[in-house]
């Protein structure tokens, strides 16, 4: 399972924080990446973090947003700075691992003035 928290509201240039906590598998083993959706639009990828620790960032984030883990609270966060109007969306965390994937129930990033 992972469970989301973090999200809500920000006004342009604001900054906000989202965490994955992952339970019942072995997170350490697992990349993790954090998705987007506006409705009406196809999911996105936003950030991905392996488990080396290696990360992969959306040209649209780049220098805005960080994706980082700490394997022994099972945890990844997304800190999201700069933010922009268009960042509004959906995030959704996602483990993956060869064919197995698990996925967050999303939470909604809203900014706007």
């Amino acid at each position: 399972q992972l469970v989301q928290s973090g999200g809500g509201s920000v006004q342009p240039g604001g900054s906000l924080r989202l965490s994955c906590t992952a339970s019942g598998f072995t997170f350490d083993d697992y990349t993790i990446g954090w998705f987007r959706q506006v409705p009406g639009k196809e999911r996105e990828l936003v950030a991905t973090i392996t488990s080396f620790r290696s990360t992969n960032y959306a040209d649209s984030v780049k220098g805005r947003f960080t994706i980082s883990r700490d394997n022994a609270k099972n945890t990844v966060y997304l800190q999201m700075n700069s933010l922009k109007p268009e960042d509004t969306a959906v995030y959704y965390c996602n483990a993956f691992r060869g064919g197995i994937q698990y996925w967050g129930k999303g939470t909604l990033v809203t900014v706007s003035s």
